[in-house]
């Protein structure tokens, strides 16, 4: 049987109790998410299909994540659509106008934030998630987000 959402929020979350690691888990989380599309629209595709910009392995990859949040929640995946958008402008904007290679300025990152990862799991005393389940790895993202959404709706 498949996890709903809550279910897959409930796991995450027990852990990321510690308020360092869940600050960290913040920042690092959604900017691994970007960084992994950007290393994967950096990807070289066949001579043939060059000549369309938007055509590469990050804009597929998304289509098939914003699927498999479309599997769990409908205004998540439309959360998660728009965010995965933004970071896809972001990597055409670097890939045209950067003086720095796409490919090195998201691996730098990738690397960077996920130190900050085990430093903040070190924190909890708990291991990450996705050494449990690979699927934890875009549960994540979607996490951070609906955090940071239900914190906008308690505000209003």
């Amino acid at each position: 049987m498949a996890k709903t959402l809550d279910q897959w929020f409930m796991e995450y979350s027990a852990s990321h109790q510690h308020p360092l690691n869940k600050k960290i888990h913040f920042i690092a989380v959604p900017t691994i998410y970007a960084t992994f599309i950007a290393l994967l629209w950096s990807i070289p595709l066949p001579e043939i299909f060059r000549s369309f910009v938007w055509l590469n392995v990050g804009t597929l990859s998304v289509l098939l994540v914003v699927a498999f949040y479309s599997t769990l929640s409908i205004q998540l995946s439309i959360i998660m659509l728009c965010f995965s958008g933004a970071i896809l402008l972001g990597c055409y904007w670097l890939s045209v106008y950067s003086p720095w290679p796409l490919w090195l300025v998201a691996l730098l990152l990738f690397i960077f934030m996920w130190i900050l990862q085990f430093i903040g799991h070190a924190f909890e005393g708990k291991k990450p998630s996705f050494f449990k389940d690979l699927q934890f790895l875009l549960i994540g993202p979607a996490w951070v987000m609906a955090c940071l959404f239900q914190g906008l709706k308690q505000s209003n």
